[in-house]
């Protein structure tokens, strides 16, 4: 849904930043400004800087800015609308709400009420494990070396012996037996009538990245089967695209996630201080996990079982992560099963080191194909290194794919340039070698950043200069500024200016993605070299705005219809008014 301009700038408004951000990050005044350690990534001295008069933030250190609704949406991975939503309830503005169809209604209703029936479901399994009748799961769970604090934590429970305990709970509820069916928590057959679907089980409430619980993941007390079972799919959970322990996780900071196989492998990392840790639901990892993934992190550490099931999975998960962009490395965990083994065995510290020993998931993946070839036979060696030609191919940028080669030249002993000519080799024989062709001129990068840089000074000099500005806006206009995002920052910039109101934090309610709100967040915080006297500033002003006036101009002719004569005309009058701008002395008195 899309909110009006005044109701944006109304939640804005009436969420403080510096009192937003203080509630996440640990901020001291310095001069105008508050400083603190980024959130966003790993440093040592604080670079991120909130600006109570812009009210915006920006770290210097990897770019990340915006207002207040920026923060939100990137510190707590919400979209648009949902920061939104959550500042308007901090600050008690009313958002209206949302016009639906009948049936997307009926829809939303099911969706709500069967998540009403999954929390309540979540307190009484709570509760069952809390009361006598839970002694078998609390055991189970105290076995396992899992403290009351992490059993809470996670919401852990109990389903006791009795089949249809929950069923008939949820009926003096007021739920129908139809709507308990929807939500997943009961079977119905001849032979047994309707029972619950999960009795004498330990119970793992599944939840999303709002803390709702969305379904649930039951291990039996006994020796009953399965010994896992999961919720079927429903209304509001689907197993391809949720993981478990995600809403943790994602608030942990790290800069990757520590991917395991079952629940008590991501809770026995996150009591050892793992916070990172999630888990797929009972299935093996799908594209749909890794684009989740990719949302909050771009480098996972897959600690599967120990086991041939284990290594399978670590293998099918590794190219899962490459396509979406995310580089994986593999977690050993012998002599050791599994995670939760490993930590009860060795340690959190001991863990921690072979986090520091992964393997690349590249090299791993060979390592466990050398396995499949005799390579002590010229023949053996011969098909495996075929083999890891074709897998290089797989590798779309040059450049990543010779360090590849360089590292698995280095690993195995082969030459480089053998390796190199081998996969080029196997590229023709696949039909996917891409024919040489000569580089075209085009403008050089150096001078397109040259340009946009010019361009985020001039803008970064508005802002924080209301002098400034009515001396470089008699030579630029906004559409001067060669990109789309640029050209409509300077718009509304101009735009605020005439109404003597400048305010770039609201300028920012004018775009919605969060990467346009650290684009134009860094056009407000561009970094300027320390001018001293009023000569130097007025001679940067002066070339500063000669290179954005150029760059427009060479756009402008690029574009121009040869046809059309007035274009033209106009055009050679900005040329000479150029030539006279360079003669001229700018004064910032």
């Amino acid at each position: 849904m899309y909110y009006p301009e005044e109701l944006i700038e109304e939640v804005r408004m009436k969420n403080d930043i510096v009192d937003v951000i203080s509630g996440y990050v640990r901020l001291q005044k310095k001069g105008s400004s508050y400083f603190g350690l980024c959130p966003f990534h790993n440093e040592k001295s604080p670079s991120f800087s909130v600006s109570a008069g812009k009210q915006m933030y920006y770290c210097f250190g990897c770019g990340a800015g915006g207002n207040v609704i920026t923060f939100i949406m990137e510190y707590e991975n919400f979209s648009f609308q949902e920061a939104l939503k959550f500042l308007a309830d901090r600050a008690g503005v009313k958002l209206p709400e949302i016009e639906y169809s009948k049936e997307a209604r009926e829809k939303a209703d099911l969706r709500s009420t069967i998540l009403e029936m999954n929390k309540l479901a979540a307190k009484y399994f709570y509760a069952q494990l809390k009361a006598s009748q839970g002694e078998v799961g609390h055991r189970y769970l105290r076995e396992r070396e899992l403290t009351e604090e992490t059993i809470t934590a996670f919401g852990l429970g109990y389903s006791n012996k009795y089949s249809d305990d929950l069923y008939k709970y949820l009926r003096t509820k007021g739920y129908s037996e139809d709507l308990i069916r929807q939500a997943g928590l009961i079977n119905t057959d001849e032979k047994h009538g309707v029972y619950d679907k999960f009795w004498n089980r330990v119970m793992f409430p599944i939840m999303d990245i709002n803390n709702r619980v969305i379904g649930f993941g039951g291990r039996v007390m006994g020796d009953g089967k399965p010994k896992y079972l999961n919720s079927p799919e429903t209304l509001v959970f689907d197993k391809s695209r949720n993981l478990y322990g995600l809403n943790r996780a994602r608030t942990s900071r790290k800069s990757y996630f520590i991917v395991c196989e079952g629940y008590m492998d991501v809770i026995a990392l996150h009591q050892a201080g793992f916070t990172n840790a999630i888990a797929s639901l009972g299935t093996a990892l799908t594209s749909g996990h890794a684009s989740l993934i990719k949302r909050y992190v771009n480098e996972v550490y897959l600690t599967y079982d120990s086991d041939e099931a284990g290594t399978k999975a670590a293998l099918r998960a590794v190219p899962l992560m490459k396509e979406v962009g995310i580089a994986a490395k593999v977690i050993r965990m012998e002599p050791y099963k599994d995670p939760d083994e490993f930590i009860k065995n060795l340690g959190a510290e001991a863990f921690e080191e072979r986090i520091g020993k992964a393997r690349n998931g590249f090299m791993f993946s060979l390592e466990m194909l050398e396995k499949n070839y005799d390579m002590d036979s010229p023949e053996g060696k011969t098909s495996f290194f075929n083999e890891v030609a074709d897998k290089l191919l797989t590798f779309e940028d040059d450049l990543e794919r010779n360090n590849y080669i360089e590292a698995i030249a280095k690993a195995y002993h082969i030459s480089f340039d053998s390796l190199q000519k081998l996969t080029a080799k196997r590229a023709i024989q696949k039909g996917l070698a891409k024919q040489v062709s000569r580089p075209r001129k085009t403008v050089s990068r150096e001078k397109e950043d040259g340009s946009l840089k010019s361009q985020k000074i001039l803008l970064t000099w508005m802002i924080d200069s209301k002098h400034l500005f009515g001396v470089i806006k008699k030579y630029i206009s906004p559409e001067d500024f060669t990109t789309e995002l640029y050209r409509t920052v300077a718009r509304l910039l101009y735009e605020q200016y005439d109404s003597g109101e400048i305010n770039p934090a609201k300028i920012m309610n004018h775009f919605t993605a969060e990467e346009e709100h650290h684009m134009v967040a860094s056009l407000f915080h561009t970094k300027i070299q320390e001018l001293t006297t009023k000569e130097e500033k007025e001679k940067a002003l002066l070339e500063t705005i000669l290179k954005v006036k150029t760059q427009s101009l060479e756009e402008a002719t690029k574009k121009l219809d040869p046809t059309d004569m007035v274009g033209l005309q106009q055009l050679m009058n900005a040329k000479r008014s150029l030539e006279d701008l360079r003669k001229l002395h700018i004064s910032i008195d």
